[in-house]
């Protein structure tokens, strides 16, 4: 009685990509193109022959996407959603740390 085999992809640790960002960078990109669209309703104007508004629209968004790529470079996946969860966390600093400021003095002195 032969074997059962079935093929399994080798490729699991890959990073799915879009235009150089993963997919969580993605959100990013779209968070801020839809907090753009609703700046660029607000915004009248023209630079260099072109509504102000639209500029800010695609503009600002489309300028992101390069940013980011050269911010990631080099970092680890899914570096932009642990940064935020970072900056997002409650901070737990040491019991043993001393105080910055000294709320009560430790010595009274008797007058």
């Amino acid at each position: 009685m032969g074997l059962n085999v079935t093929p399994v992809n080798r490729n699991l640790q890959t990073r799915v990509t879009f235009m150089c960002l993963e997919f969580e960078d993605l959100f990013v990109v779209l968070g801020i193109a839809a907090l753009t669209n609703v700046a660029g309703h607000f915004i009248s104007g023209e630079i260099a022959g072109l509504p102000l508004s639209i500029v800010v629209q695609y503009g600002v968004p489309i300028s992101i996407v390069p940013l980011l790529m050269l911010f990631k470079y080099g970092r680890p996946r899914a570096y932009i959603r642990d940064l935020m969860l970072w900056y997002a966390k409650p901070r737990a600093y040491s019991a043993t740390s001393r105080d910055r400021e000294l709320a009560v003095a430790y010595i009274k002195e008797d007058s």
